[in-house]
């Protein structure tokens, strides 16, 4: 009877000590995913209003609409990037770049990366590989796809990142005229944990 008893009083104690944890990995399962869209790209592909006008290409250029939720604790700026990996550069091509984004803000209208001036307070629009081509309407604007024609679709990486400061030109003591694969290179390893997430989507496009 005493041996049955002491079975049971240990079958209480793991699961009281079982429950907390279960507690915990839901908590886990349950913390929301910081994640990036764009209404405009729902499809996958572009249509010809965001293709680029310009060599070769026929598009309007007009930069897509994007929205981001579940921004993590902590973030103090937002940073956006736009990538082709599959141009045939050997280091692909960079499309846009956005800097600074208050962490209060949640979206970027269609066409806010056609200039300065249509982007939120304290944000800036970063050099890209259009740089003084004229194609774009000023450096540090959108510029839309425009493959190579008869390439296989080319996929356009948009991608979002959280920082625990303010700005991030400043944290990595580089120029606000850097290149987009040196500002690339400083959020994700020169400013080191203060990068709290990232979220990202792809689209494509072919001619």
């Amino acid at each position: 009877m005493r041996s049955q008893t002491l079975l049971a009083a240990g079958a209480l104690a793991a699961l009281a000590v079982s429950v907390p944890g279960c507690h915990h990995h839901d908590a886990q399962a349950q913390t929301p995913v910081f994640t990036l869209s764009s209404p405009d790209l729902a499809s996958g592909t572009f249509s010809t209003t965001y293709i680029l006008n310009g060599f070769g290409c026929a598009g309007q250029n007009i930069s897509p609409a994007l929205t981001w939720s579940n921004v993590p604790v902590g973030t103090r700026s937002l940073h956006i990037q736009v990538h082709d990996p599959d141009a045939p550069t050997g280091s692909g091509f960079w499309h846009w770049a956005v800097y600074d984004i208050p962490p209060t803000v949640m979206s970027l209208p269609r066409g806010a990366g056609n200039s300065a001036s249509l982007l939120p307070a304290g944000a800036f629009g970063g050099n890209t590989d259009f740089m003084d081509t004229g194609t774009t309407g000023g450096n540090g604007n959108y510029g839309g796809p425009c493959p190579p024609a008869g390439d296989p679709p080319h996929h356009y990486n948009f991608t979002i990142y959280a920082l625990s400061v303010d700005q991030v030109e400043v944290a990595g003591g580089i120029p606000r005229t850097g290149t987009a694969a040196l500002f690339s290179f400083v959020i994700n390893k020169g400013v080191g944990p203060a990068l709290l997430g990232k979220a990202t989507f792809t689209a494509t496009y072919g001619r």
